[in-house]
């Protein structure tokens, strides 16, 4: 069975199956690009006989842009029937084999659901197995937290979360969880570098810890993330979950208030009155753990100066220059984008829209105040994609999770290392979509008078100034002092102020290639902006 697959006539009507499969899967990221071929590049055989377990790997081209490389974990179902491969739980993909099989029609379902495939993966990384494939070999690599994390039951039941993105994850007993990644490239998944430096390097406790790993190597090429193995995190759900509910319970208290005279933008030295305090209520306090958390997670990152992947480095003239071109390069591509497509946009976005293309020279010229001045402060490896959305909440603390960066910018620019302002900056964005995906919630459901929906607006305005100002607070103070945090209160509003602009920038082309019905969220934060500087004296 294992000759059958790796025969050069079954992967070639394998890899014509592939095009119209990939599209109808929710992880696959080039569903708006052209596909032009797909070939198979190994295949690794896991177990043999008539319920076979297999890793493809896959390159899909694209007309004009870069190859992307897939994995595939599948379980081959030979001669299903119609009825049977219905009953396939997960996708199914069906090959007519040429003659490798006799004619046959081959199924293969999505491995990962199948009954017995994650113990067989477990096994196989706790044991530190090795499989060959036609050209390389998939590797299991437990740490050694394993055990510990594992822990000593002979079996552990195995359910794959339902929230299925980017990648698969399967949740064992409650103990560890199996992130198997379906994009994958050359070099170690920042995922797995981040999470193994602070499991085996430093004391950093709010993140999830690795036990092991699933890799594909070949001769003299880099290796390949398949998968990272790591500790599960009860939880009550993500801090996005946590943040609208506690949005909400503020909404009804703010609700029929009149906003007008309570919206003074408080400086970020000053702590929240005893009338904010009543009115945001508790959350001013979660908002302040997750700051102090986000400094805590940056001065781990920061800590081992003796290891060339995560010692702290100065900013440079050259490093400057080449930051500047690539946020102009986003710049001209989304504000392109905007342009194009102002037009189909209503009311008050395309108003908005009108005014952020409107200021396009001053926007770039906010961005080029990065080349202005020589920083003191350091660079380090940072989160990357930070947002509520990357934070579990336990019910009392906060877990900071998927460590691998922005998945639309290649591995190695995710192992840049930046100012930490950028993840600040990315938190503080999450807030302002928190506060208006509230209003969107609380002011949508039917016609309200124009009165009402500018008091929700101003109350949102309201929220995320207050929060975020105990955020960044809570951040600078826990911050203070640490090499990659500048002592010059200029700089640090500088390098906080282009990091926010270029968030929202970034912010602007996701929404206008997937939800432009939010589009009007990071044409405010881009206004927001370019029309006032972020208060950090005293800080």
């Amino acid at each position: 069975m294992v000759r059958e697959v790796q025969d050069q006539r079954f992967l070639r009507s394998f890899a014509q199956a592939l095009p119209d499969f990939l599209r109808r899967q929710r992880w696959f990221g080039g569903k708006a690009k052209p596909i032009t071929g797909c070939e198979v590049v190994d295949v690794i055989p896991l177990r043999n006989g008539p319920d076979a377990l297999y890793f493809f790997l896959v390159r899909v081209d694209f007309a004009g842009v870069n190859p992307q490389t897939y994995a595939l974990p599948l379980q081959w179902f030979a001669n299903a029937s119609q009825a049977e491969a219905a009953s396939i739980a997960g996708f199914t993909l069906e090959v007519e084999s040429d003659g490798a099989g006799g004619g046959e029609t081959i199924t293969f379902g999505d491995a990962a659901r199948q009954r017995d495939f994650p113990g067989v993966l477990l096994d196989v990384i706790g044991r530190g197995d090795k499989f060959q494939g036609m050209s390389g070999e998939l590797v299991g690599v437990p740490t050694g937290a394993f055990q510990n994390l594992r822990g000593p039951e002979p079996h552990l039941d195995a359910s794959i979360l339902s929230v299925e993105q980017s990648n698969t994850s399967i949740v064992y007993g409650k103990r560890v969880i199996l992130k198997v990644f379906r994009l994958v490239e050359p070099g170690v998944n920042s995922e797995i570098e981040i999470c193994s430096f602070l499991t085996e390097r430093t004391s950093f406790a709010n993140f999830a810890a690795v036990a092991g790993t699933l890799a594909y190597r070949q001769a003299e090429a880099p290796r390949m993330s398949l998968a990272v193995l790591q500790a599960f995190v009860p939880n009550q759900g993500d801090a996005w979950k946590f943040t609208l509910g506690a949005l909400g319970a503020y909404f009804d208290r703010v609700a029929g208030q009149a906003a007008s005279g309570a919206m003074p933008r408080p400086e970020l030295s000053q702590d929240a009155t005893p009338a904010v305090a009543e009115r945001i209520g508790s959350y001013l306090e979660s908002a302040d753990l997750l700051g102090r958390r986000t400094a805590e997670l940056h001065a781990a990152l920061a800590s081992d100066v003796t290891d060339s992947d995560f010692a702290p480095e100065p900013f440079t003239p050259e490093y400057q220059r080449s930051l500047y071109a690539s946020m102009l390069g986003l710049v001209q591509h989304n504000l392109g984008l905007l342009r194009d497509r102002s037009q189909d946009l209503t009311g008050q976005d395309r108003e908005l829209a009108r005014l952020v293309l409107g200021r396009e020279n001053e926007l770039r010229a906010g961005l080029s105040k990065i080349l202005d001045r020589r920083m003191t402060s350091l660079r380090i490896r940072v989160h990357g994609d930070y947002h509520l959305g990357q934070v579990l909440y336990t019910g009392s603390d906060f877990v900071i999770i998927d460590f691998e960066g922005e998945p639309a910018r290649p591995l190695h620019e995710r192992r840049l290392k930046l100012s930490p302002l950028k993840d600040v900056a990315g938190m503080l964005r999450s807030f302002h979509y928190a506060a208006h995906s509230g209003v969107l919630e609380c002011a949508g459901g039917g016609e309200k008078e124009a009165t009402q929906n500018r008091d929700f607006d101003a109350w949102a305005r309201y929220w995320q100034t207050h929060v975020s100002g105990a955020f960044l607070r809570s951040y600078l103070k826990s911050a203070a002092g640490a090499a990659f945090m500048p002592n010059d209160p200029e700089e640090l509003r500088l390098l906080l102020d282009v990091s926010i602009l270029e968030k929202a920038i970034y912010e602007l082309g996701y929404e206008l290639n997937n939800r432009p019905s939010w589009v009007g969220i990071p044409l405010e934060g881009i206004l927001e902006t370019l029309g006032h500087q972020t208060q950090v004296t005293g800080a």
